[in-house]
């Protein structure tokens, strides 16, 4: 590994199931001198695992200390050590700090190298059944169900699918208002993707909305929500039917 060139790996890690660690990333982790992660109790199991030699210098990076961590990171990086920055599952940057951290090493001019892998992101969108054609990641949506809704409402005419995070004691709160706002659309709810519990549940918002409404949830959970057409909607496919029994 290169140090002199300060280089900054971002490596995406196992969702839920260790089993999908890429080589690579499982190369470089052994290899830099110094990682940056999220909660380093959870990102040691992935060494203990693969029997992986710990980098020398161990620190966290997370929404609390970003700043900070972030000027560590680039200390580092200005002395010619190699850092890797993971977070505790998916890739560093999405719905966790990293992207203001990428700007600052392309600004003064550090080699950045991302290394894929897993994503709930895509995981949940491929594993709904709904159109993968155009979507829009949307992260965590407000907590408060006013701006929640406007937030959805920004959305409503779109016709890309939608792809959310929630936190498990808010998600029957959110699919009501989804219903609400966006209509009677088809979704999917994901649950510990990858893990030995995960779950997918997939109907219309309205059914969605009831089933979670007061269910207790644990562990991750990763919604897809259809986008902005008439095949989506359960009213449309209900007066197709009567058609065609009308005509028939």
């Amino acid at each position: 590994m290169d140090g002199e060139k300060g280089t900054l790996y971002l490596l995406a890690t196992p969702i839920g199931n260790l089993e999908d660690l890429s080589f690579r990333v499982a190369r470089i982790l052994g290899e830099v001198e110094a990682l940056a992660c999220e909660d380093t109790r959870t990102t040691r199991r992935i060494f203990e695992r693969y029997k992986i030699a710990s980098p020398r210098t161990i620190f966290s990076y997370h929404e609390h200390n970003e700043e900070s961590a972030g000027r560590r990171i680039l200390g580092l990086l200005e002395s010619g050590v190699a850092v890797a920055v993971c977070t505790d599952g998916g890739y560093p940057g999405i719905s966790d700090p990293g992207y203001r951290l990428v700007a600052a090493c392309r600004e003064q001019g550090y080699r950045v190298e991302v290394i894929p892998g897993p994503s709930a992101v895509s995981v949940a969108l491929v594993a709904s059944g709904l159109s993968t054609a155009s979507f829009t990641f949307k992260g965590f949506p407000p907590r408060k169900s006013g701006p929640r809704r406007r937030f959805l409402e920004m959305d409503r005419d779109a016709p890309h699918t939608l792809v959310l995070f929630e936190s498990p004691f808010r998600v029957g709160k959110l699919l009501h208002d989804a219903y609400e706002v966006l209509g009677n659309r088809l979704a999917a709810v994901c649950i510990e993707l990858t893990k030995k519990f995960e779950e997918i549940h997939r109907g219309y918002l309205g059914d969605l909305a009831e089933l979670f409404r007061e269910r207790a949830i644990k562990g991750e959970v990763t919604i897809v929500i259809a986008g902005s057409n008439p095949k989506f909607l359960q009213e449309e496919e209900e007066d197709e039917k009567q058609r065609m029994k009308d005509e028939g």
